[in-house]
């Protein structure tokens, strides 16, 4: 009984009555992350939030240390240096980097990613600066070719063009 009373609610939250501020099925993208020698580094989930997204990482097996992350314009996560995921999620033409360049315009800035002694980082992230879908004005996710989320080598420091300085890809995850 229970159970069918969770199903009912969540058709009606999803569906046949509008409640903006749930997350539906529809609403969140996930995809695991890959390192660059074909190992599981964790898992990625994307959430559609009102303004933007909320990302969560789970990650394991990194170098310690903070790492660059950033969602890339293509859902293609090909081993072993995952190029194929193209550059960042952008908004216009020539792309800026840096969330602290004032000029800036590239979409798929995020916070660097903290990985601890272990190797492991668990985090949530919120960005205004992209959608999931084509809902509203910000780049989405999930357009015709998708979109990954990239781990780099090295922190990102918010400025250098093209990509902050945060070197290699080590972790990709296609996001779907």
């Amino acid at each position: 009984m229970f159970n069918q009373g969770v199903k009912l609610f969540a058709v009606l939250a999803c569906g046949l009555v509008s409640i903006p501020s749930l997350a539906c099925a529809a609403d969140v993208a996930s995809g695991n992350l890959t390192g660059a020698d074909g190992t599981s580094k964790g898992t990625v989930q994307v959430t559609a939030a009102p303004q933007g997204v909320l990302l969560r990482i789970q990650a394991k097996g990194l170098t310690p240390g903070w790492h660059g992350v950033h969602f890339h314009e293509k859902g293609n996560c090909a081993t072993p240096k995952f190029t194929s995921a193209g550059g960042h999620v952008h908004a216009a033409t020539p792309v800026v980097h840096g969330l602290l360049n004032p000029n800036a315009n590239d979409a798929g800035d995020l916070p660097n990613l903290y990985v601890g002694p272990d190797g492991s980082a668990t985090v949530e992230l919120y960005s205004t600066l992209v959608s999931l879908t084509s809902k509203g004005s910000h780049p989405p996710l999930l357009d015709a070719d998708g979109a990954a989320l990239v781990i780099h080598a090295h922190p990102d420091d918010y400025q250098t063009q093209p990509i902050g300085g945060a070197g290699d890809r080590v972790a990709c995850a296609v996001l779907h």
